[in-house]
């Protein structure tokens, strides 16, 4: 059975990239147009790793982190923040929610993949 990823970005060119390229690389990829609707599918199905952009109408990215850690079933969940964002202050934010880690965009497609596969292998070991 794959593993199972819920990608939240308002951006419905960047939901295509992120799930023609997770989807080729094995993954069952769910997408969601903002932090709102990322958790109101997280409440509904449970996932192997959640991929959240920060600047999201409704909610935010690191608002969907602090929602997200505050559930049992996802304290434990890689969270990888995708953002344009590389201040010191914002990765401490982000570590401070909750996150995993972050990539920078333009996201690379092979990045991408890469850095899932570490962060679901962790969780699994």
């Amino acid at each position: 059975m794959s593993k199972r990823i819920l990608a939240a970005d308002d951006s419905a060119a960047m939901r295509e990239i992120l799930g023609v390229t997770l989807e080729e690389a094995g993954y069952d990829v769910t997408t969601a147009s903002d932090g709102q609707e990322a958790l109101a599918l997280a409440l509904k199905s449970q996932f192997d790793l959640v991929l959240t952009d920060q600047h999201m109408p409704a909610m935010d990215g690191l608002k969907l982190i602090q929602s997200l850690r505050q559930m049992e079933a996802y304290d434990a969940v890689p969270i990888l923040v995708l953002t344009t964002e590389f201040g010191e202050s914002f990765k401490l934010a982000a570590r401070d929610a909750g996150a995993s880690g972050w990539l920078l965009k333009p996201i690379d497609p092979l990045t991408l993949a890469e850095v899932v596969a570490e962060l679901i292998a962790h969780e699994d070991a």
